[in-house]
């Protein structure tokens, strides 16, 4: 937003019970035929990464996580997965509402971060999620 030749930054702040509102449009957004075959995995919301999980990342200075996946992809189970905790996918609030421009941006950030982690669960790696990233925003 510019007012007066002046750059105006507008951070978008929500209560955790709202942005959990949010989370769960975005995660019944994930079409059924991928929202049914989601199995033993956690979605939660949570302020910011922890030291332990940018650490684990090596995420340096600025450097923003709007999501993580934690846990045994889907596709890497094998008969020996049993009685496990459930996997993770954690929603990064702060760093989501740092950049949306208006709660609109905030919904499609948090739907495109849920459907990013998601294919994590299923076994994708990070260069296959981009790719697939990059021809559903051609299609669009």
């Amino acid at each position: 937003m510019r007012a007066q030749g002046i750059s105006v930054i507008m951070f978008l702040m929500l209560n955790h019970k709202q942005f959990e509102k949010i989370v769960a449009e975005g995660i019944k957004a994930i079409p059924s035929k991928f929202l049914d075959k989601l199995s033993n995995v956690a979605i939660i919301v949570q302020d910011e990464p922890t030291t332990e999980q940018k650490r684990k990342l090596r995420l340096r200075g600025n450097a923003v996580l709007l999501g993580l996946y934690e846990g045994v992809p889907q596709n890497e189970r094998g008969s020996g997965y049993t009685a496990v905790l459930p996997d993770k996918i954690t929603i990064f609030k702060k760093s989501i509402e740092s950049l949306a421009v208006d709660k609109a941006d905030l919904k499609e950030i948090v739907k495109n971060t849920i459907w990013h982690e998601v294919a994590h669960h299923f076994g994708m790696d990070e260069g296959r999620v981009h790719r697939a990233e990059q021809k559903k925003a051609k299609n669009i």
